[in-house]
């Protein structure tokens, strides 16, 4: 009797605990990348705003902020199951639309590196509605091509024209700020979730055909400015923007190349410490590991990231709706695409579009939405086991 008793009081307080139902392998995975983020926007200010009379934690303050915050967002998005998300969803993507409209609004957006993406907020901080669009896009379109009307396995074509329109509002509005990197990630999670709803082939092909075509009538109807029409020039020559895109581009590569295989050690890279590298606590965050963890702590965060897509995989498989795998289908796909844009970016094998590294670049707006991605995947975990 006394072992049972024991047991159950173990039980107890398993349920009770805040981190019940939560998959192990992943949370160590996440909370690993934030602490190692952490110390990866630390070194990239720490010296160079010490050595300019500002406050050297000032960046490390701020993060800590945002990851606490965005800790709590996470949790919140795991305690209503999200089956029961359905109802809310037409206001989760209106809220999401709205905000993308007023940052177009003058006055209301401000405009940075030549996107106008940001409602600016009391205290000097700011938010970017495109980051928090991601996920009422994915929940919207994963709604859509869930739920059946018919006989049929698949989605029907009147299923994914409303998918596509329910992507496309907030699409077309991203793209007249213009953010084309959030554009290509939010387009790589919507072709991954309609490939996965079941949708004919065709859609999938027709759609990357849409693409290609659009990228280029966007170019010559002068809808992509002319900084991110530089930055475009610079991947395929890079001595086309020699003292902006291009410049940025060649030291990133020598600060990653110059930690060898294990680094500079932390707080000790030249490069870094010298902020040759501009916006390197943000989109270029990868170049800091590089240079002072080396071959071997680049190599381990690449390791933690394929740790999360494989756990979310997993977490895919064993859903037991539709629902819940399209979501996290999208999910998988916002991820995988935006880290490899940022180190593809860094290592100038993708051109440059300004994303942040999920869950290590400084940022409140990609902070708040990777974590709520985060609680997403854990929410389809708790209740899809068994």
């Amino acid at each position: 009797m006394s072992q049972i008793s024991a047991r159950q009081r173990l039980y107890r307080r398993s349920r009770s605990s805040i981190f019940h139902g939560f998959d192990p392998v992943l949370t160590g995975a996440v909370a690993l990348l934030l602490i190692i983020g952490t110390l990866l926007v630390y070194a990239a200010t720490r010296d160079w705003y010490a050595s300019n009379g500002l406050d050297p934690q000032y960046y490390l303050k701020r993060h800590i902020i945002n990851i606490a915050i965005g800790g709590l967002l996470a949790y919140g998005t795991t305690v209503i199951d999200y089956r029961l998300l359905r109802a809310y969803t037409p206001i989760f993507w209106g809220v999401g639309v709205l905000g993308l409209a007023i940052v177009l609004i003058p006055g209301l957006g401000s405009t940075v590196n030549g996107a106008r993406a940001w409602i600016a907020l009391p205290g000097g901080f700011q938010i970017q509605p495109a980051e928090l669009a991601k996920i009422s896009i994915i929940i919207g379109i994963s709604l859509l091509l869930s739920e059946r009307t018919h006989d049929s396995d698949e989605p029907s074509t009147r299923d994914v024209l409303q998918a596509l329109v329910v992507a496309g509002i907030p699409v077309l509005l991203i793209i007249l700020q213009p953010d084309m990197g959030t554009v290509f990630i939010i387009s790589a999670s919507v072709v991954t979730i309609i490939a996965v709803s079941g949708a004919p082939s065709r859609w999938v092909a027709g759609l990357l055909i849409v693409a290609v075509l659009g990228g280029v009538v966007a170019t010559k109807a002068g809808v992509i400015s002319q900084y991110q029409l530089k930055r475009l020039q610079t991947f395929v020559d890079p001595t086309a923007d020699v003292q902006g895109s291009g410049y940025q581009l060649r030291q990133a590569r020598i600060t990653v190349g110059s930690g060898g295989l294990v680094g500079k050690g932390l707080f000790k890279g030249p490069q870094t410490n010298g902020r040759f590298v501009p916006e390197q606590q943000t989109d270029f965050i990868f170049t800091v590991a590089g240079e002072e963890l080396g071959f071997l702590g680049s190599g381990l965060i690449l390791f933690l990231y394929l740790l999360i897509l494989m756990r979310s995989f997993a977490i895919a498989r064993r859903a037991n709706d539709p629902f819940g795998r399209l979501v996290t289908t999208g999910v998988i796909a916002w991820f995988a695409f935006q880290l490899f844009e940022n180190i593809g970016m860094t290592l100038g094998l993708m051109p440059m579009t300004g994303v942040p590294l999920p869950f290590i670049s400084y940022g409140g707006s990609s902070m708040f939405a990777t974590l709520i991605g985060f609680g997403l995947l854990q929410n389809v975990h708790s209740r899809s086991r068994g």
